[in-house]
Order: C-alpha cells, then structure tokens, then sequence
C-alpha cells in the first residue's frame, strides 16, 4: 500500500468532532410530534361557564398527519345562550376562513387572520338571534410544537415552559386594568364610567356605557354599543422540543391567584389533576364567588409519558419569556431546535380595526369572477363588494380597490365597531 493510500485511509477513518457531529443531527433529524395531554376542572356558582376540548381534529378528514388540537373557555355573562351558541360555532366559523388544499406551514400563517374573521362572524351570527347574553372567549389551537392563542375578555391562557419561566399568551380587556382599551371605546362612542349610587357616589369597576360591562371586548352583548369588538387579540409561539404546559381558565381561577402561583401550584402532577388542584387553589384563596373553570394541557416531548418535571426556581412576580423574534431573513426549513425553556414567537396583534388585521389579499374565484368576503365568505360580484379600506365617500386618503373586500353586512358591522355609524343596538334593563 503506497503512502498516499495509507494518508486516505487515516483521512476516511480520522474522528468526527462532537461538536459536527450534533450539528449534522440537528439540521438533518425529525422532530417527532408531540403528545398533548388534558385534565378539566371547575365548579359552578352562576353555571355560565362552557370549555371545549377537541384533542385530535383533522384538517384533512381521514388523515391523521394533519391533526391538531383545540381548547377552549368561554366565560358567559347575562345568560348562557352566548356562550354556548360560540362553542357550537366558532371552530367551524374559523376553519371556513382558511383556504382549502393548503399545506401545513401555509395552514399556521393564515390561521391568525381565520381567527378575527370566525369571531367577527360568529358576533355577527348571535346579534342576529336577537338575545343579549354575552361571553368571553380564549381559544387555543395546538399544531405540533405552534401554539395559537385568540382572547377577547378576560378569561385567560398561560404558558409555563420546562426552563420554569411564566408567560401570559393572552390580554385582558378588562376597562378597569386597560387604559388603551378605554380610549377606544371613547373615541368609538361610549361612554366609561363607574356606577353612580344614591348621594352620587361611584362603586365597582370601570364600566363602559350603555349596557353597563367591564369588559371592552366579548361575543354578544347586543345590549350594548358595538364599540364593544369581538376582534381577539392573537398570538402564535412555537415551543422548543422540551414542551410546556397551558393553563386556560375562567377570570374565577385570576381574581383569586396569579399567573405565576397557578403554574407552580400544579408542577410536576398530571395534567387532570394539575387542573382540580388550580381550582383547590382559587377556592382556598377566595372562595366560591364565581363559576371557576380550568384546562391543564400538556404539550410533551414523544419520547417522555408524561412532561419533563420543571426545575425549582425562585419568581418574585410574573416573569415574561423572552420570546425569540423569527428573524425577517430566515426561510422555510432552516430552524434548529429550540434551547430548553426557549419559546420562538411567530405572530402578536391585538389591534381592534378589521383593515389592521385581514390583510391586503384579496382571493377572487378565477372560474366564478366572484371575490369572497373575507368574513362570512359569501361570495359577491367585485362591484358589489366593499374593501375594508375604502373610507367614508371614497375619500383621499381610502383604497377602495385594495381588498380584502367585505359584503354590504360586514361592512356595517366593521363600520359600527368604528364608530362610524349610530348604533342600532338599544338597551335593555
């Protein structure tokens, strides 16, 4: 054997560095789904509370590559007939909203934009009943290691991550606590202000009148002004392969504990009993004044049975995760997993204008010549349809050709939720 085949022989068989070596096993491994695991608890003092949980839906019916999961909680007020009417449509109302024959990774971008169409509709659906009732909605959509969170009001998501750090997913619309929000209803048309008792003394929280309701955001409430939106405030995270735990609860399990003593109440017990502990908690802490209801979803590593225990760690108050921004250059198929604890956030908005929130695409049936209304996806001839951006008369600085476009209905209702029209809605002692 001459030299030089001697030299390539010690090349070919020369160590690879550990280091290489992950790197290899990070760009070029699977990362298998996640098991996602549940318990429920709750007791009742008014019975207005309703959860949904949906562990394993389908985008494509029949495929199970294409499952996900749904949790949600809807805190009812003024009656039940809200909450249980939301839980009976917004899923369907959502998925309407996302086109068909789309893959996974398209399927996740479009899904914050379905979710302000499926609760802007399903407002609109209920207003037609005629009933007054409202509710509060946090719904949560886990696909893989992403997880969607839509709210209006507040009832509440938390996530808790193995590296023990606590985060709220969700924002309360509470007119008490949200100063943003009361400017809004104000310049909308409302009116905020504290009940007025007998001698001219205000009590209770911050209401927004008429109708009388804490809360500047929910599904129903026809009794009082439109200025009070279903628009959720929507954010998107995608978790690292370490997993994490949900906590979504009526505000009957917040008025009584923190974000942070929640989670570490429950740590390191199974998500069903995790769940009954939570409401243990609120009721020693508080007592029974409200309906208190609670979901523990787990989000678990495929090769763990249940998740990883969370290392003890010293919080003061609600820590927040620094959330990993996706970076603007990055493209489809170059991330590495995630550090333990470590969240990436994909999307947040919370603004409460339709032309801020449905994007500037506008789909048109290329057999038909119709365009689809962006909220209750009735079709329309383009003439007839209204673009989210034309202003009052077309004025200057409007664009009425740039979609997406609405029907003459939702564009009243986006109209009156802007204070752009007197509202019809009369109110009902």
């Amino acid at each position: 054997m001459s030299r030089t085949e001697v030299s390539e022989m010690k090349q070919i068989h020369q160590p690879i560095p550990l280091g290489t070596l992950i790197g290899r096993e990070l760009r070029n491994e699977k990362v298998e789904k996640p098991t996602v695991k549940y318990g429920q608890a709750g007791l009742a003092k008014k019975g207005e509370d309703y959860f949904l949980t949906k562990p394993d839906y389908q985008r494509v019916p029949g495929d199970p590559s294409t499952s996900f999961s749904v949790f949600a909680i809807f805190d009812g007020h003024n009656g039940v007939s809200a909450a249980i009417f939301t839980k009976e449509n917004l899923l369907n109302n959502v998925l309407s909203a996302i086109p068909q024959e789309i893959g996974r990774e398209e399927w996740l971008q479009a899904l914050p934009r379905a979710l302000v169409a499926g609760f802007v509709k399903t407002d609109i659906e209920f207003q037609q009943r005629g009933e007054t009732s409202g509710t509060t909605v946090t719904f949560v959509v886990i696909d893989d290691w992403t997880v969607t969170v839509a709210s209006v009001g507040d009832s509440r998501c938390i996530l808790d991550t193995q590296g023990g750090v606590v985060s709220l997913l969700t924002v309360d619309h509470r007119l008490e606590e949200n100063v943003e929000e009361r400017e809004r209803v104000t310049a909308s048309g409302g009116e905020v202000g504290r009940l007025n008792v007998f001698g001219g003394s205000e009590v209770g929280p911050l209401r927004c009148w008429p109708g009388g309701l804490c809360l500047s955001r929910s599904i129903g409430d026809t009794d009082v002004g439109e200025f009070i939106v279903p628009i959720p405030h929507v954010k998107q995270v995608k978790l690292s392969n370490a997993g994490g735990r949900l906590i979504i609860a009526s505000d009957g399990i917040w008025d009584a504990l923190a974000s942070d003593l929640a989670a570490q109440s429950c740590r390191g017990l199974p998500a069903e009993l995790a769940a009954k502990l939570v409401v243990k908690e609120a009721l020693r802490s508080r007592g029974l004044k409200d309906d208190t209801t609670c979901l523990v979803v787990d989000i678990i590593p495929y090769d763990h049975p249940v998740l990883p225990p969370t290392p003890k760690k010293k919080q003061n108050l609600l820590s927040s995760l620094a959330f990993k921004k996706r970076s603007q250059s990055s493209t489809k198929g170059t991330s590495k997993l995630a550090s333990v604890g470590a969240v990436e956030e994909l999307f947040e908005e919370g603004s409460a204008m339709l032309a801020e929130r449905l994007g500037k695409d506008f789909p048109l049936d290329s057999n038909s010549g119709l365009f689809r209304c962006a909220i209750c996806q009735v079709q329309q001839p383009p003439g007839e349809g209204l673009s989210v951006n034309s202003g009052p008369f077309f004025s200057p600085a409007s664009r009425p050709w740039e979609g997406p476009f609405l029907c003459a209905s939702c564009r009243r209702k986006k109209d009156a939720m802007e204070g752009k029209k007197p509202t019809t809605r009369s109110v009902i002692s």
